[in-house]
């Protein structure tokens, strides 16, 4: 490849370089995994003869949908080992991705745990129909099905999906708003301040990786909730803080221990009360977090 070709290779790439990421963390629900499959993609895409490819977005897209599949298999077979639960590393992202509901709703915490649930190929549809608005043939060179099956397979992940998500679309100011009663709770251990804004039949689920101490399996209850969290604060007096930030295109809290970054909530709001918490305390699964600009998606 002559070196202006090389050029032209490398501005297109870049100019979908967001939308490949996207596409690949949806997928994986790791931001270390898509930054892989991302460098995958590249070292196909450079060699790729551009002469051939009609459709440069469609044919990247494809390219990294396929190198998705094959590391998902992968993260599979990992995640069976996984101690305790396990939850999607959290992608800061730009403060406008929260005011795209769509957007935001497709990355948030709660979608990508339902996606979770999807065999591969399923998710892969899914995430390339519902999320991107691919066509089914695009789809099916993607996934290597045909057309016909493509569109089973998104009608049962839909299906699946509609099924278990979320039962409303809340908007960005009201997640703030209840977060923002959570941290003044959490920060001065305001028992009747956490009952207030936990709902009776909240669940939390906390990812420590078995590096960092957290509830090997999910809690129900806002009393449950409560005792954990004020337990674990109370436990090792610590001075806790939670910073505002976005995470999933969504809004979360940095916490800090003592000053040390300890990890990222990002939360579930249903009627103005908390029904999910998502605690990722994983060392491994902060480093980025604890580093990066936050991304613009799209």
């Amino acid at each position: 490849m002559s070196d202006q070709a090389t050029d032209a290779a490398t501005e297109t790439f870049v100019a979908y370089r967001n939308l490949l990421f996207t596409v690949a963390y949806e997928m994986l629900g790791s931001a270390a995994d898509a930054e892989d499959v991302l460098q995958e993609t590249w070292l196909r895409w450079i060699g790729t003869d551009m002469q051939e490819v009609r459709d440069q977005r469609a044919y990247l897209v494809r390219i990294t949908t396929r190198q998705s599949l094959n590391r998902l298999r992968t993260m599979t077979r990992r995640k069976e080992s996984y101690v305790g639960p396990w939850l999607p590393e959290p992608l800061l992202t730009a403060p406008d991705v929260a005011e795209d509901a769509e957007l935001a709703e497709s990355v948030s915490m709660a979608l990508m745990l339902v996606l979770e649930t999807l065999s591969p190929t399923e998710r892969a549809v899914f995430v390339l129909r519902e999320v991107f608005d691919v066509g089914y043939d695009e789809i099916a060179a993607a996934v290597d099905k045909s057309p016909a099956a493509v569109r089973q397979i998104a009608h049962r992940a839909r299906r699946h999906v509609d099924a278990r998500r979320p039962r409303e679309t809340v908007s960005a100011s009201r997640t703030r708003a209840a977060l923002e009663s959570f941290q003044r709770a959490l920060e001065t251990g305001d028992l009747q301040g956490l009952l207030d804004v936990l709902a009776p039949e909240v669940v939390l689920m906390s990812d420590g990786g078995g590096i960092k101490q957290a509830a090997v399996r999910p809690i129900t209850g806002a009393d449950k909730v409560t005792r954990f969290i004020l337990g674990g604060v109370g436990k090792h007096r610590s001075t806790v803080t939670a910073d505002p930030t976005v995470a999933n295109g969504n809004p979360a809290l940095f916490v800090r221990v003592n000053g040390e970054i300890d990890g990222i909530i990002t939360a579930r709001v249903e009627a103005g009360r908390i029904t999910g918490l998502y605690y990722v305390r994983n060392p491994e699964k902060l480093t980025r977090v604890a580093s990066e600009t936050p991304l613009t998606l799209r």
